[in-house]
């Protein structure tokens, strides 16, 4: 009689663990400021509707992560922060001062600060010095506060809730540069984050150049079924030429 098979002793995750946990060295074949450039004269529903038609339909933040202004238009590549509720103050001021050591151009900061909402993460110092290590601004899930130094740096800001509190014996940061979750996307290291008035959206790094270029067709063939409509064809007429609405 044969033996019986042995059953598996673990649950095979590892598969599970690339998705989630590694963050992949992945080089784009068009300089980082060409493709910021190309974004920023986007807008987020049209990249938005490309990752729809790639089946990527989890991509936006939150509807409550607005801009400080709403003429901010921001592109570049994640660099993410998360922290937590934590009362306690030891070593938090050295992680952060390792943390904007690391600070490059073209970066965005993206905090997450896991539903944290009775105390600021970012301020006018953390814009004084991200501004000048060539961040191009920053997603904060969570608090601001120092509001009108921050508008006097013109810095792109999206944000959850103003509070004077600061974070020092309310939250401390737990981490950078790890793949974190905002709302329910997430968010690996290079990242494209993409944010303008209708809120923030995340590219995924392997597919930034794509669905650029798809976005940007999209945009021309916008153009051409407005000039269209304003000619004065009918919404069937429109419709019959390869136009939507």
């Amino acid at each position: 009689m044969p033996a019986p098979e042995k059953a598996q002793s673990k649950m095979n995750i590892e598969r599970l663990r690339h998705l989630r946990d590694d963050v992949e060295e992945i080089s784009l074949p068009v300089p980082e400021d060409e493709i910021i450039s190309r974004y920023e004269k986007l807008y987020t529903g049209c990249v938005n509707d490309v990752m729809r038609e790639m089946c990527l339909t989890n991509q936006a933040l939150p509807a409550e992560i607005v801009p400080l202004r709403d003429s901010m238009v921001l592109a570049g590549f994640a660099f993410t922060i998360r922290s937590v509720a934590d009362p306690t103050v030891g070593g938090e001021l050295e992680l952060r001062v390792k943390m904007l050591e690391e600070l490059k151009p073209n970066m965005v900061c993206v905090w997450n600060a896991n539903g944290v909402d009775h105390a600021s993460h970012w301020g006018g110092v953390m814009t004084k010095m991200s501004r000048k290590r060539g961040v191009r601004g920053a997603i904060i899930d969570g608090g601001i506060r120092d509001t009108g130094d921050i508008l006097s740096q013109e810095f792109p800001i999206w944000y959850r809730y103003r509070i004077s509190n600061g974070s020092l014996s309310r939250a401390k940061m737990t981490g950078y540069q790890v793949p974190v979750v905002v709302g329910s996307v997430m968010i690996k290291p290079g990242d494209l984050i993409f944010a303008d008035i209708d809120g923030a959206i995340v590219v995924p790094r392997k597919i930034v150049v794509p669905v650029l270029e798809r976005a940007e067709a999209i945009v021309r063939n916008e153009d051409e079924f407005k000039d269209w409509i304003e000619a004065g064809l009918s919404p069937e007429e429109v419709h019959d030429r390869g136009g939507y609405f």
